[in-house]
């Protein structure tokens, strides 16, 4: 019987520990923390969004960085096996908007209490309490694990599952990396992504909290379109957030110098149709001040700032606006300019960019490619996808196919 050794009781960790008992591996489980699935239940603000019901196909087009390293491990356990999984475990699941997969319960701790379950009627022995000071090799091949308290333990294989950098408070250190590079392998260092970002710009710091709907973020280098999307965002006292801004954020080029980022409040209308609306507001209230018509184009709070982040004073009774004026308004309402600072810190990123090189591991297995017996799954490995469910899915599929290939006896040749 092969005995395999799982570094880390997060979303891939606890799937490959059941995939690779359920294989016939005596197993252990190894969490630094006092429980299991710490940033688990913290995923979709606690509601744990457990992944997508999408194609496979459909799904990769989510995964801007390395997709196709995950097509085998998404072959081998999709986003409909693991809802069976769940819902077979008794954790039923349900469909939202945006194809975003729940427990019925909406409570994240419902999951972690039945991969708990199911980690247990495997015969996985979990460890808590238990972190991983060194990984061993021995003959060229891996020969088990040392941790922090002196203590060794022996296997034929070791699948390291310790995930990234952000979130730290969850036990997310980058103990993994360390681990991998010990190995010989090569490790992207870690970036914030999924993160809000910063503004240069001071006036989407005075719109804190104000959520705007059915706008559309476009981001731009130079003449290239590296992302345009309607949905929702989030002003806050540092910048911006919401949905449009975390997507938007895995797409931007590693110098925000270069990113145009522009906002079209008024996606539903063209440049046109806009000026005409404009026109007829302006012409049916030829005495009132252009602050006071704004509010039936924009929220209130928005329309008080949109005069002077146009150039154009607000004060003006809307007779007076002149034709460079109003095109000025018309300008911003389809493009308004969004100055980037900075990405927030890493630790508030609800993903990690970087990770250890995919292009070392074998994509048919998750196995290093330099070392013998290690085997990657989660985020520790240079992957990272959309909001939607996404990013859990790839540690489900890589830690099940990790899992796997841990519990089979390597071929002889």
């Amino acid at each position: 019987m092969r005995k395999v050794i799982v570094i880390g009781g997060g979303a891939g960790g606890m799937m490959a520990a059941i995939y690779a008992a359920r294989a016939g591996a005596d197993v252990t489980l190894l969490e630094r923390n006092e429980k299991l699935g710490k940033k688990v239940y913290i995923t979709g603000k606690g509601r744990c969004n457990v992944t997508n019901d999408c194609t496979i196909d459909e799904f990769l087009r989510e995964v801007p960085r390395n997709p196709r390293f995950l097509y085998s491990a998404l072959s081998f356990l999709n986003p409909q096996g693991v809802m069976e999984l769940l819902e077979d475990e008794g954790c039923p699941v349900v469909t939202q908007r945006g194809r975003r997969v729940f427990p019925a319960t909406e409570k994240s701790s419902d999951v972690i209490r039945t991969l708990s379950r199911t980690l247990s009627a495997a015969g996985v022995d979990i460890r808590l309490n238990s972190r991983v000071k060194a990984v061993n090799q021995q003959d060229g091949a891996v020969s088990g694990v040392t941790l922090m308290s002196g203590e060794t333990l022996q296997a034929d294989a070791v699948i390291l599952a310790t995930g990234g950098k952000s979130y730290p408070m969850t036990g997310s250190s980058g103990d993994g990396y360390a681990f991998a590079m010990a190995a010989g392998h090569t490790v992207i260092p870690a970036s914030a992504v999924l993160s809000a970002i910063e503004t240069a710009a001071e006036w989407p710091k005075r719109l804190q909290g104000l959520s705007l709907k059915n706008v559309t973020l476009t981001l731009k280098k130079g003449k290239k379109t590296l992302y345009t999307e309607l949905g929702e965002m989030l002003f806050t006292h540092f910048g911006i957030s919401g949905p449009l801004t975390l997507t938007m954020s895995c797409h931007l080029p590693d110098n925000l110098a270069d990113a145009q980022v522009t906002l079209d409040l008024k996606p539903g209308l063209d440049m046109q149709q806009l000026d005409a609306r404009l026109q007829r507001e302006f012409e049916s209230q030829p005495r009132k001040q252009l602050l006071n018509v704004l509010p039936s184009l924009l929220p209130g709070r928005m329309a008080e700032e949109f005069p002077a982040i146009c150039g154009v004073d607000g004060g003006k009774q809307c007779c007076q606006v002149t034709r460079e004026e109003r095109e000025k308004l018309c300008q911003a309402l389809k493009a308004l300019p969004i100055a980037l600072s900075r990405l927030r810190p890493l630790d508030e990123a609800i993903v990690t960019r970087g990770g250890v090189a995919v292009k070392e591991i074998n994509p048919a297995t998750m196995e290093s490619k330099l070392l013998p017996g290690l085997y990657f799954a989660g985020e520790v490995m240079d992957v990272d996808a959309h909001t939607g469910g996404y990013n859990l899915q790839i540690a489900w599929s890589t830690g099940a196919l990790a899992g796997q290939a841990a519990a089979e006896e390597p071929i002889s040749w």
